[in-house]
C-alpha cells in the first residue's frame, strides 16, 4: 500500500475545502432566492386580500341597491316591464 504523505493530505484537503466554498455559495444563492420567492407569495396573499375586501364593498353595494329597489317596488304600483 502507498504510503500517505502529509502533501497528499494537504491536497486532498485544499479540494474538499474548495468544494465546501462552492456549496456554501450555492446555499446562500438558493437562500436569496427563497426570500424573494416569499416576498412575492407575500404580495400576492396582500393583493387577494385587497381583491376580496373590493368584492365585499360590492357585495354590500349590491345589496344596498336590492333593498332599495325592492323598497321602491313596494311603494309603486306594479305594472308589468315594457320595454320602449
Amino acid at each position: 500500500m502507498a504510503e500517505i504523505s502529509s502533501d497528499l493530505l494537504y491536497e486532498a484537503l485544499k479540494k474538499i475545502q474548495s468544494r465546501l466554498d462552492g456549496l456554501e455559495h450555492g446555499v446562500r444563492e438558493v437562500k436569496h432566492e427563497l426570500i424573494a420567492i416569499r416576498g412575492h407569495m407575500l404580495s400576492m396573499q396582500s393583493d387577494v386580500h385587497n381583491i376580496y375586501t373590493k368584492l365585499d364593498r360590492h357585495d354590500e353595494s349590491l345589496d344596498r341597491i336590492e333593498r332599495h329597489l325592492e323598497l321602491r317596488e313596494l311603494a309603486e304600483t306594479q305594472r308589468p316591464y315594457e320595454p320602449k
